[in-house]
C-alpha cells in the first residue's frame, strides 16, 4: 500500500436524503450514534494502510471539513501520512465546480503526482462497510489490472440502480452497463476503484467523459484490463432515507454483519466536544431494551429498538421505538415516537405522538424520499405539545410550533418554511 495514494469523493449532494442532507454533505450525515457516514471509508483507509489520502469535497462542506480536521482521529499526523481536504478551485480560469467523479479526479491530479504513486485507490464517502483495500490491491495486482472495480452481488430487482459488471471466468469485465432498466447482470460496481497511476492519467487526458461510471469504464473495458474484485461482505448504499433508516436498524441486529463494536471504526470525538459528555443515565422509571444509547443521554422514558446519538433526552412516560434520534433531541414527556428520523437539536412537545396511524399514504409533495411510512424531521424544529403527527410526514428544518397549521398532521403532509 505504500505506492498507493487513495482519492476520497465526499462532495454529494445526496438529494434522495432529503432534509438530512439539506444543510450537510451526505457524507457528513450522523450514524450509528456517535459516528457519521464517512466515518466507515475513513476508518477503511486508516485500517488498510492507505498511507496518503485526498479527501474531495464540495457540497456544503464545513461540518464535514471541522469533523475531519487534520485527520489525527484517523491516524493520519507525522510525515509519512497524509489527509488533505481538497476543495473545487472555483474562480480559476481552467477549473469549475467537480462536474462528476472522473472530472474530480482530474482537477487533482497534480496533488496525486506529488506522492509518485503507482496505483491511485478511488474511494466513495457515503457507503456503509468495512473492507480492507490492501486486499483489493493485491488482486488488482495479481491479475496484471489497469483498473479492478470492487464489485458484489445485489438482487436483480435492485441492479438497475448501479452500474453493472459482466465479468469472465477469470473476474475479466467483458461489458458494462450503467444503471439499466434490463440488467444483464446483477454484479454491481461499488464505486470504489484501483487504477494504474500512468493508465489514470492516459485516460483522463483523453476526457472521455466527467464520470466513470457512464463515460470512462465501458470504454476502457474495450482498450485495458478491467477486473471485477468481488466483496462479499456488509456494504449498504445509504442514498435514500429508507435505505440510511434500514442500515441504522441493522446496527440493531444480532444477525446482520454490520458490527460497529467489532469494526474497528474511528471518529473524531473532540468535535462538538462529545468525548466530554457524561456517560448515559437511565433513570429508576426508564428502560432501554434492544438500543444504542450514547453517552450524555437521559432516560426516563422507554427506547426500544432505536439509534440515540449524545446528547438526547427522553423525558418521563415517553416511549421511543423503530427510531434514529441524532444529536441533542428532546423528547418531552408521554409523547410516542415510532419510526421516526430526527436530526439535531430537535425538541418534541409534551404528549405529541409522532408516526401515528395505520396507513401508509406517500409524502404528497415529495413521494420519491418518503413512501415507506418513515417521518423525518429537520435540524432544529420545534413540534408543539400534544400533536398528532401521521406517517410519510416531512418537517423541515428551523420550523418553530407556530408554523403548524393544527393540531393533527395528516400521513403525507409537509411543512416547509
Amino acid at each position: 500500500m505504500w505506492k498507493t495514494v487513495g482519492m476520497l469523493l465526499a462532495g454529494g449532494v445526496g438529494s434522495r436524503l432529503s432534509i438530512l442532507a439539506k444543510k450537510r454533505a451526505k457524507p457528513a450525515v450522523p450514524f450509528g450514534g456517535m459516528y457519521r457516514i464517512i466515518d466507515f471509508t475513513l476508518s477503511n483507509a486508516c485500517n488498510s494502510g492507505v498511507r496518503v489520502l485526498g479527501i474531495l469535497t464540495q457540497y456544503k462542506p464545513l461540518s464535514l471539513m471541522d469533523h475531519i480536521g487534520s485527520g489525527s482521529a484517523w491516524d493520519y499526523v507525522g510525515r509519512s501520512r497524509v489527509a488533505k481536504i481538497l476543495p473545487p478551485r472555483t474562480g480559476e480560469k481552467e477549473f469549475d465546480w467537480y462536474k462528476g467523479t472522473a472530472d474530480a479526479i482530474y482537477q487533482n491530479m497534480g496533488f496525486i503526482r506529488d506522492f509518485s504513486p503507482e496505483r491511485v485507490l478511488i474511494l466513495s464517502g457515503d457507503h456503509i462497510y468495512k473492507m480492507d483495500y490492501s486486499d483489493l490491491v493485491n488482486y488488482h495486482k495479481e491479475k496484471n489490472a489497469d483498473l479492478t472495480i470492487a464489485t458484489m452481488e445485489v438482487p436483480l430487482s435492485e441492479a438497475s440502480r448501479f452500474g453493472i459488471a459482466i465479468k469472465d471466468e477469470d473476474g475479466r469485465i467483458v461489458d458494462w452497463e450503467e444503471k439499466p432498466k434490463s440488467p444483464k447482470s446483477n454484479i454491481a460496481s461499488m464505486g470504489i476503484y484501483a487504477f494504474n497511476m500512468d493508465v489514470l492519467e492516459n485516460v483522463l487526458k483523453k476526457k472521455l467523459g466527467n464520470d466513470f461510471g457512464k463515460d470512462i469504464i465501458g470504454w476502457m473495458i474495450k482498450n485495458y484490463r478491467v477486473y471485477a474484485y468481488p466483496f462479499t461482505g456488509y456494504w449498504r448504499d445509504v442514498g435514500t432515507i429508507q435505505s440510511y433508516w434500514e442500515a441504522n436498524m441493522d446496527a440493531l441486529d444480532e444477525n446482520s454483519q454490520l458490527k460497529l463494536e467489532e469494526w474497528n471504526l474511528r471518529t473524531n470525538l473532540s468535535e462538538m466536544r462529545r468525548s466530554d459528555r457524561a456517560p448515559a443515565y437511565v433513570g429508576s422509571g426508564g428502560t432501554v431494551l434492544n438500543s444504542i444509547v450514547s453517552p450524555g443521554c437521559r432516560i426516563e422514558g422507554k427506547v426500544v429498538h432505536s439509534v440515540l446519538s449524545p446528547g438526547v433526552i427522553v423525558k418521563k412516560g415517553a416511549f421511543v421505538h423503530d427510531s434514529v434520534i441524532m444529536q441533542d433531541c428532546v423528547i418531552g414527556e408521554n409523547a410516542v415516537l415510532e419510526t421516526v428520523i430526527l436530526d439535531k437539536n430537535v425538541i418534541v412537545g409534551a404528549g405529541t405522538h409522532i408516526g401515528a396511524g395505520h396507513e401508509s399514504v406517500p409524502n404528497k409533495k415529495y413521494p420519491e424520499y418518503l413512501n415507506s411510512g418513515i417521518t423525518v424531521i429537520g435540524k432544529n424544529a420545534v413540534v408543539p405539545e400534544n400533536m398528532e403527527i401521521g406517517k410519510n410526514v416531512l418537517i423541515f428544518p428551523d420550523v418553530k410550533k407556530e408554523d403548524y397549521p393544527s393540531k393533527k398532521l395528516e400521513c403525507g403532509e409537509t411543512i416547509e418554511i
